[in-house]
């Protein structure tokens, strides 16, 4: 009975590791599923002239989830009725935000870049997904950096640590 409950210890801490370590993992990917859509988002603005609620309905298309259930949010936002675009997107981040793998700081670069949604011109619009954009990049490059630094030691740690637990235990 000890050694099945040293199992579960074991797997259960090593399971918690693998986990620390996807995160670490999706959070990149995710920062650059967001960059990808920022830029098709600039380029249905500036060139296709694209109605807002239009072209998130496309993004949530081809982003995979979470992200695209936030442009999807949005979207369904916006269409269902009578409410700022700035609103729609701080809701729609809200909500979906906790699916995520991303930091606080990632948030607040989209929450800025959501206050300028339908409020200004498609030049002036172009300059906040580029300020977005240029936050998106360096919050990628440091969570490049996270991954490969915490990546295999999240997955041993998560191993030894149930290793140590059963030696403590026994």
């Amino acid at each position: 009975m000890r050694w099945i409950g040293a199992l579960v210890v074991l797997i259960s801490m090593t399971v918690g590791g693998f986990e620390w370590s996807r995160r670490l993992t999706l959070r990149s990917k995710q920062i650059r599923e967001l960059t990808t859509a920022l830029q098709m988002f600039e380029a249905e603005v500036m060139f296709g002239h694209t109605p807002l609620k239009d072209v998130t309905t496309k993004l949530s298309a081809t982003l995979s989830k979470p992200v695209a259930r936030i442009f999807s949010e949005f979207s369904a936002r916006l269409t269902a009725g009578n409410i700022e675009a700035k609103t729609a997107w701080e809701e729609s981040l809200n909500k979906h935000w906790t699916e995520t793998s991303m930091k606080a700081k990632e948030k607040e670069a989209l929450l800025q870049f959501g206050q300028t949604l339908g409020q200004h011109g498609r030049f002036e619009q172009q300059k906040y997904i580029q300020l977005t954009l240029t936050h998106l990049k360096a919050e990628e490059i440091d969570a490049r950096e996270e991954q490969q630094k915490y990546e295999r030691m999240a997955k041993s740690l998560g191993f030894l640590g149930g290793l140590l637990a059963i030696i403590v235990m026994i």
